[in-house]
């Protein structure tokens, strides 16, 4: 499913309805770090496997 310019704008309505101004780069930053841990978590988990004997 993608998303068109109408569906974006909406959602970014809403988000600074919800969290106003301020508050969205804050939120942008914490999802930044949240995706940025579960990468590395992946990584991890794959060196686990690689490493432990079969």
């Amino acid at each position: 499913m993608r998303f068109g310019w109408l569906e974006i704008v909406l959602i970014v309505l809403v988000l600074l309805l919800l969290f106003g101004g301020r508050k969205i780069p804050e939120l942008m930053r914490g999802l930044g770090r949240g995706v940025k841990e579960f990468k590395e978590g992946i990584k991890e988990g794959e060196n686990d496997k690689k490493d432990s004997p079969p």
